[in-house]
């Protein structure tokens, strides 16, 4: 049985993943979520103060990114979605969702990030928090499957990187489980 393609596009602040999964959902005429856009309002105080979430403030958001995931499964609507989900139980919660959720993983160096994110406005998720990112990240492993890509890369690049990809595994449905080289 095909099941309806969703991506999820993840990494650390500053990777491009609201900008680059937004371009991915409008080239492929996907639904497109910021998962930011459902953290509860006292997440988003919280980061804007300083203080990174701990696992007990992701709850909810999680539970709110799953339902949203798994309302686009039940409608057969492919989707887009941007969301950090640093650790592998983040992204375990979210495959309950959608099992055959394709990650596309937004890799770049810190400097890189720390330097898009001294220039980032208006923005709740200050430059101090990186850090605390980083240090939280469990890298896709092997057996996620996941497209890595270069976030250090012009953006019109890594949308044909990933689109790519895609097409590779028939047309956008993230079936195939071979893993995939870094572009």
């Amino acid at each position: 049985m095909t099941r309806t393609p969703m991506l999820l596009v993840m990494g650390v602040s500053g990777a491009g993943k609201t900008t680059v999964a937004s371009a991915l959902a409008e080239r492929l005429g996907w639904a497109f979520l910021d998962a930011d856009d459902l953290h509860p309002a006292a997440n988003h105080a919280k980061m804007a103060r300083g203080e990174p979430l701990d696992d007990v403030d992701r709850r909810p958001w999680l539970a709110a990114i799953a339902a949203w995931i798994a309302a686009r499964q039940a409608e057969d609507q492919p989707a887009v979605v941007a969301c950090s989900t640093l650790k592998r139980a983040y992204r375990d919660e979210l495959r309950r969702a959608a099992d055959d959720l394709q990650i596309v993983f937004l890799r770049a160096e810190p400097e890189l990030l720390a330097e898009r994110l001294r220039h980032r406005r208006g923005h709740f998720m200050p430059a101090s928090l990186l850090d605390s990112q980083f240090a939280d990240l469990e890298l896709p492993a092997p057996e996620e499957h996941p497209m890595v890509v270069d976030a250090g890369q012009a953006l019109t690049e890594t949308i044909e990187a990933v689109s790519r990809m895609i097409d590779r595994d028939k047309g956008g449905a993230p079936e195939t489980k071979k893993r995939r080289g870094d572009v």
